[in-house]
């Protein structure tokens, strides 16, 4: 378990996906960890229901989904790309 304190925000996190150290990680799964995250937020319903009905997407939702593309653009550009990128504290919440 692991503490760490963003600004006035305080998260415990449990251990991420365990990775071989040796192993180098592709960009391609930082952004499919980013996809992933997406996934839980039910985007495709929501852009669906926008293009359907004319309604934009919750403002909570959107907000969500440029921090999730952020975090994920940030981590694709870390040399090396930390072995638990897809560990919480490297993510923004989820509500």
């Amino acid at each position: 378990m692991r503490y760490t304190d963003f600004v006035n925000r305080r998260e415990w996190t449990e251990n991420g996906q365990f990775v071989a150290a040796n192993r180098l990680i592709g960009i391609e799964e930082v952004f499919a960890e980013a996809r992933r995250r997406k996934a839980v937020l039910n985007i495709e319903q929501w852009q669906m229901e926008e293009y359907v009905s004319g309604n934009p997407m919750p403002m909570r939702v959107q907000r969500q989904c440029k921090e999730i593309d952020l975090a994920a653009t940030a981590l694709s550009r870390m040399s090396p790309i930390p072995s638990d990128f897809a560990d919480n504290v490297y993510w923004p919440p989820s509500w």
